[in-house]
């Protein structure tokens, strides 16, 4: 039941964080690359403690977030060069 819980709120987060339709493709493309590099490496991580799947889903949830900030921040530089 924890790893449902554990699972499902952080599904959750990350389709909270990536829900909004005004984002711009750079800050998508960070979140989904964000993502998955997050599930990767939290997969790993949680398997060597004996919860991959766990591991997999936080790291996702906390790579998305990260990357959508990183994609923002990357667009919004882009924006300020553009007016200058």
């Amino acid at each position: 039941m924890k790893k449902l819980v554990i699972i499902l709120s952080s599904v959750g987060m990350f389709a909270f964080s990536s829900g909004c339709t005004s984002d711009s493709a750079g800050e998508k493309r960070g979140t989904v690359f964000g993502a998955a590099a997050g599930a990767v490496v939290g997969g790993v991580i949680g398997h060597q403690s004996g919860r991959g799947l766990e591991g997999a889903a936080v790291g996702a949830a906390a790579g998305g977030v990260g990357g959508r900030a990183m994609g923002s921040a990357k667009e919004d530089d882009k924006a300020e060069q553009a007016d200058q």
